[in-house]
């Protein structure tokens, strides 16, 4: 966020000075006024008045031509907002949601979209306009001090309900976002498993639910929303009440020949003058308080995912990978996932990792593209810890199938090409489905390649998805391959050309990690990881390992025998 702001920081004293010339025009009536009753209308001379009028008429011309150049300056500055704070929060949402679903941020977007529309708002403008009210107080106090005192009075009563609706609703805002996002979020996570909701019926209980988390948020906001109609009235009768008090002020001075009638004129245009800011801070509260809140949660998610340091580039890897006494505790956990594992592959060796449920697998699988770091050990591509490769350089040689495959919303080009231009890439996106045995698949969708599938690919069969999947994560020059159940969704066709391409990237040189319950897959590894309660229970070469369970097997049976 630093290097915004630094940025911002030029733009922010633009915007200073052209309110410090705004300001000062708006001195311009209220002496015009003053001018009007105390020398054109005693004297009668009109030459004075057509004077004052062309020179307040300038002021007027230069006063609307300045406003609007701010308030573009003032929008120019949120799209500045937008445009660099976005790739970085982009950036750290997917970071934050990668590392621990728990972590995930969907409204992070929103919050930007809320930050930028403070400078759409009429309370920043009341924010810069603020300090003059201490300016426009000090001249009033030239006129005559009684005045200046009533003036500076009615300010501090103005600031101190501006003071209270903050002290009031502040909290009680911070509220009514959260469990606003609450219940926004348990619907979005809901709608993923709309298919379950509708088959066994439970969509009333989850809009029970839903309603219970609604209403709770809807009733802090209406407290709150209260609580600022009530302090909004109160500001606008106040600010009445001291335009009544002061034109009194003004007029006992002139019955008491203490002040002329054009002071109390040019007074009551001042004060209310200074005093418009405040009221516009009490209208805008909300505004300003929803910005301040989407700002400090911006801050902090990008503190803790933000954009990588630039690092030094490093030479395309081979593929050996080897893992040192890993260890991993997931967040908001206490329980290791995983503990010392250690493995070690050469270059275009495969392995299978294997197991029962609730081993581990996916964790490790995580581990090693590098989405989650180790609490201990290290993990080593070509003898570099991977958590000091930079992912966009890593990427590209990195191929991950997750236990739940997720396609983007596009074409099938689009999701095997990793979101680059497909056309460019036409060939690399053909020789990646070629890869991965697909090819055939794809040319018999309506449109081939061309295909949109939908919002995560919900056009496509499970299978057709799994397989997709697999092309984009065979796409480009892969080096290191991570498969998490790739046939979980899979036919025995589907099987058949997913163990081709195992054995195709085996005979290139990429290493293969592949988690599995199937034993189909099992034959085309070099080696096989026995993961049990999160502990290595065997690792080696896949033929020892095999006669291994197959002895540990027999001896169970002949055990159950006796």
């Amino acid at each position: 966020m630093k290097p915004l702001w630094a940025e911002l920081k030029p733009l922010f004293y633009g915007l200073a000075l052209f309110s410090f010339v705004i300001n000062l025009l708006y001195l311009v009536p209220a002496l015009f006024m003053l001018q009007v009753f105390d020398r054109v209308i005693p004297t009668n001379s009109r030459e004075t008045l057509w004077v004052l009028l062309a020179g307040v008429g300038t002021a007027l011309a230069i006063l609307f031509v300045l406003d609007y150049v701010r308030l573009r300056l003032q929008h120019l500055i949120g799209n500045v907002v937008d445009e660099r704070l976005s790739p970085t929060v982009v950036h750290a949402v997917v970071t934050a949601a990668a590392r621990s679903p728990l972590n995930a941020r969907p409204d992070a977007m929103r919050d930007i979209a809320t930050l930028r529309s403070l400078f759409s708002a009429n309370g920043l403008t009341a924010l810069m306009d603020a300090p003059w009210i201490v300016v426009y107080v000090a001249v009033i106090a030239v006129f005559h001090p009684a005045l200046g005192w009533g003036a500076a009075a009615a300010a501090v009563l103005m600031l101190g309900l501006a003071w209270l609706n903050d002290l009031v609703n502040r909290k009680a805002l911070d509220a009514v976002q959260k469990e606003t996002r609450q219940a926004s979020r348990y619907v979005e996570g809901s709608l993923r498993n709309a298919e379950v909701l509708q088959a066994m019926g439970m969509t009333e209980r989850l809009l029970s639910r839903w309603r219970t988390q609604q209403d709770e948020a809807l009733s802090l906001q209406n407290s709150t929303s209260h609580a600022s109609v009530s302090f909004s009235a109160a500001s606008r009768l106040l600010r009445q009440a001291v335009q009544v008090m002061m034109m009194s002020i003004g007029a006992y001075l002139v019955l008491t020949q203490a002040a002329s009638a054009g002071v109390m004129i040019a007074t009551t245009v001042l004060l209310g003058r200074a005093l418009q800011p405040v009221e516009q801070i009490v209208g805008s509260w909300r505004v300003l308080n929803e910005a301040r809140s989407a700002y400090r949660r911006l801050r902090d998610l990008c503190a803790h995912f933000g954009k990588e340091e630039p690092r030094m580039s490093l030479p395309r890897p081979a593929g050996r990978l080897r893992v040192d006494g890993v260890s991993f505790r997931p967040p908001g956990t206490e329980k290791l996932a995983l503990s010392g594992v250690s493995l070690h592959l050469a270059a275009g060796e495969a392995l299978a990792i294997i197991g029962p449920s609730a081993s581990g697998k996916s964790t490790l699988a995580r581990l090693l593209t590098g989405i989650w770091q180790p609490t201990v050990g290290t993990i080593r591509l070509d003898g570099t810890d991977m958590s000091t490769w930079s992912r966009r350089e890593i990427g590209p040689w990195v191929g991950y199938v997750p236990q739940d495959v997720e396609l983007f919303d596009g074409t099938v080009a689009d999701n095997i090409a990793r979101l680059a231009d497909p056309d460019a890439e036409a060939q690399a996106v053909i020789a990646a489905a070629t890869r991965a045995n697909a090819h055939d698949m794809i040319v018999q969708l309506p449109l081939g390649y061309d295909t949109p599938i939908g919002d995560g690919g919900a056009r496509l069969s499970p299978g057709q998805r799994q397989r997709i999947a697999l092309a984009r994560a065979m796409y480009g020059d892969v080096r290191l391959l991570v498969l998490d159940e790739p046939n979980a969704s899979l036919d025995a066709e589907g099987e058949i050309a997913l163990a081709r391409a195992l054995s195709g990237l085996r005979a290139e040189g990429v290493t293969s990690i592949v988690v599995t319950h199937r034993p189909s897959l099992v034959a085309h590894v070099d080696k096989i990881l026995i993961l049990e309660a999160g502990q290595v229970k065997q690792f080696g070469p896949a033929s020892e390992v095999m006669r291994s369970m197959q002895k540990q097997s027999h001896a169970a049976l002949a055990a159950r025998a006796a």
